[in-house]
Parts: structure tokens; sequence; C-alpha cells
């Protein structure tokens, strides 16, 4: 969603620019990064790398969106099957992205990432032509996993090469996720006529885009090339009790309530607009929309949340705008399509929201590692449940009215502790 949309060490980051808020409480004993200057050519790889990788980040996701009604028709998929499947990233996302740091430490980030784009290069490429619906989730499960495992380490890769400039390449690397978010929702309708109309060929051409993004990594697979890395030594603290903190739990909820929202939205907006009415190639665009929107807003949102006390007045603007945007779904879909995929398009930046308040409740480096994880893992658990209740949901009462008035009731418990998780708190504080 995400900008919407798993993102550990993308939370760090985060913190390292919203803790100039709050000054640690205890001596920095991190030690600096080293001098080794990397030669000119290895830097222009790793930025060409990090665009290829983040443009891969969301294509299986809305391309499948776009291309969902094709997909059930042709395999025959049950409305619960295909909301199974919508509920597949977020679960991916959690299991696999929390083994990202262990591999990285064994085989180092690089080669994580190489290999985590050969993953969905496969994925993208197999799920197609399997034919089964056991073998789809397998092969698409497969193309989750890359981008789970890429999705933690892209971040990390970015500290690592340019620890002087991770705002300007997260900022890079922010706009190329969404920009491919964007253009999978939007152009997979029209390429896949293009190619013959059949959905195979729609889903299968974007394994050519991951297929190229591993080119950059392979120089970096055994980390030949030297990088300004971190000296061994980080920041200690101690071991928080981070569940006994009630602003981690409404920070976790407040994760997994969004993600929810972001992957019903991702996995069935464009259902919802062709079933009333609206062309297949139009309701993509729409899609593309509403993911397009966190481009700009990624970057103004986090700013404004960092210089207010409490945030949860932002929570409650975006909420209401995807209060306004679900009621419009439920009323005129078709009418007024374009105003809805806008506000569902605010609505969803409740991500980058998410990620900065986790730095900012944290007053540590240790703390906001140990609240990020556990936002994180609690979160896309959370969210499991929500796609596939939508699709159970529209399959029995036969119409949307029954789903998108449960997504309108999620958004208040979303909007409620969103608003408990804004307060000016420490888990530190709440923890030991």
């Amino acid at each position: 969603m995400d900008n919407q949309s798993s993102h550990d060490s993308m939370m760090g980051l985060m913190a390292e620019e919203t803790r100039t808020v709050r000054k640690p409480a205890v001596p920095e004993t991190s030690t600096p990064l080293t001098s080794a200057a990397p030669p000119a050519w290895a830097v222009r790889v790793v930025i060409v790398g990090i665009v290829l990788a983040a443009l891969n980040l969301r294509p299986a996701i809305t391309s499948l969106g776009a291309l969902l009604e094709e997909v059930r028709d042709g395999l025959g998929m049950s409305g619960a099957v295909a909301g199974l499947l919508t509920s597949v990233p977020p679960l991916c996302f959690a299991l696999f992205g929390a083994t990202a740091p262990r591999l990285a430490r064994r085989f180092g980030p690089g080669a994580v990432v190489c290999a985590g784009m050969t993953a969905i290069t496969a994925g993208l490429l197999i799920r197609p032509y399997i034919g089964s619906t056991a073998g789809f989730l397998a092969a698409s499960a497969l193309a989750l996993m890359g981008i789970a495992l890429s999705n933690v380490l892209m971040p990390v890769i970015v500290k690592r090469w340019f620890p002087d400039r991770v705002g300007t390449m997260t900022g890079l690397y922010s706009m190329a996720l969404a920009l491919g978010t964007a253009v999978a929702a939007a152009v997979t309708v029209p390429m896949t006529g293009a190619l013959g109309g059949h959905w195979q060929s729609g889903l299968a051409v974007w394994a050519v885009l991951a297929g190229i993004a591993v080119l950059p990594w392979l120089p970096l697979v055994r980390e030949r090339v030297p990088a300004p890395v971190p000296v061994p030594g980080a920041e200690a603290g101690p071991r928080l009790r981070i569940a006994r903190s009630r602003t981690a739990w409404a920070l976790a909820v407040f994760f997994g309530l969004q993600a929810t929202a972001a992957y019903i939205t991702m996995g069935w907006m464009p259902q919802i607009f062709r079933d009333a009415g609206v062309p297949a190639g139009t309701a993509g665009v729409l899609l593309a929309v509403t993911m397009v929107m966190g481009v700009p807003l990624a970057f103004v949102i986090p700013r404004v949340a960092s210089r207010l006390p409490h945030q949860g007045p932002i929570v409650l603007v975006l909420g209401a705008c995807g209060l306004a945007g679900y009621a419009g779904l439920y009323l005129a879909p078709a009418a007024g399509a374009w105003a809805w995929a806008v506000l569902l398009g605010v609505a969803n930046c409740a991500f980058p929201l998410a990620l900065t308040m986790v730095g900012m409740r944290a007053r540590t480096g240790p703390g906001v590692a140990q609240l990020s994880a556990f936002a994180q893992s609690t979160g896309y658990l959370l969210s499991i449940p929500g796609p596939l209740l939508v699709g159970v949901l529209y399959q029995r009462s036969g119409g949307w009215g029954v789903p998108i008035a449960l997504m309108a009731a999620l958004m208040l418990p979303q909007m409620a502790v969103g608003f408990l998780a804004g307060r000016d708190r420490i888990v530190e504080d709440e923890a030991h």
C-alpha cells in the first residue's frame, strides 16, 4: 500500500531522522563508519540497483489486482480462495521479512537482495503458467518472499553505501517503489490486450523487469566491492519487555489495521469498480491513482508529524478521508470513482505516518529496533484475515455492500489506536 506496502530496516532509518526530536538519555557507544571509499562505478551501479529493486517491490501485487477477475475465471477460484490470495502478501512479509537480517549477516545484504530479485523473477514467470490454484499460490509466495527480503534490506543498503545521504536515497527509493506500484496497476490491463488478451502474458511480462533488476546486484554477491559499512560494536542497551508497553501495542495494532486497509485496496479495489460498470483498464488506472498519492505525501506527512507533540490529529484526518472514500464506494462507486480513488490514496498514507511514529516513540537505537520489530511482526500478522474475509463476504453476500461496510468499520479502531499511539510517550519508560 503503503505506500503501503514491512519494513523493519526502513523503520530504523525513519527513526534516525526523527530521533533528533529527542536526544538519547544514555551515552552513545556506537562507533563511526569506516572511511573505505568505493569506486565511483560501484556507487553508480548500487544507485541503479536500488531504483530497479524498488520498482519491483509491488508489481507482483498490483498487477494481480488489475487482472483478478480473469485469474479467478481461468483457474476456477472461489471468492474465498481469491481472498486468501490477497492475504498472502502480509503473511509472507511477516514470515520471510523476519529472516532477512540473519541471512544478511551470513551472506551479505547485496547477495540476499540479488537472491530476492531472482526469486521475484522466477515467481512472476512461473505462476501464470503453472495451471492450478495451489501452484499459483505457491509461485506467488516465492515472488513475495523475494519482495519481503528486499523490503527489509534495501534501506540497509542505502545506509551502508550512502551514510551521508540517507534522506536523499531513501526518497529516491520511496518514489521508485510508489512508481512501480502505480505503473503496474495502470498498464497491466492495456498491456495484456496488446499481448493478445491472455492474462497469463499480462502477469508474466513483469518478470522481465524483475530479471533486469538482478543484474546490478551480481557484482555485490560476494561483497568484492568495498562499501562504507558500520564497524561492529553498535550501541547496546537492555532488552525491553516491549509487550508491556501500551504504546507499543497501540502502534502494532495501528500498523496492522492500516496494512489491512492497504492490502484490501490493492487486492480488491479494481474489482469493486469493475463490478460497478467501470472498464477494466480504467479500474487499473484508478488503483494507480490511489497508489501514486503516496509519492508526495510520503515526504510531507513525516516532516509534519515529527514537528508535532501529538500525531493523533493526522491520524484522524487520514481516517476521515478513508471513511469518505468508503462511503463513496458504497453509494456511487462509478459516478465518483476518481474522487474515491484520491481519498483512499490519502488514507493509505497512514503507512509513512506509522513509520514516523515508531521512530518517535522510542528514545534509543535499541528501543527503536525492538519497537519496529514488534510493530511489524504483530501488525502484519493482524492484517492477514482482512482481505480473506472480504473475499468470503463478497461471495456469500453477492455484492460489495457488506465488504465495504467492513472496511469502514475497521477504519474506526484504526483511528482510535492511532490516536493513542500518537501521544507523546516513550516505550522505554513503559516497558522497563
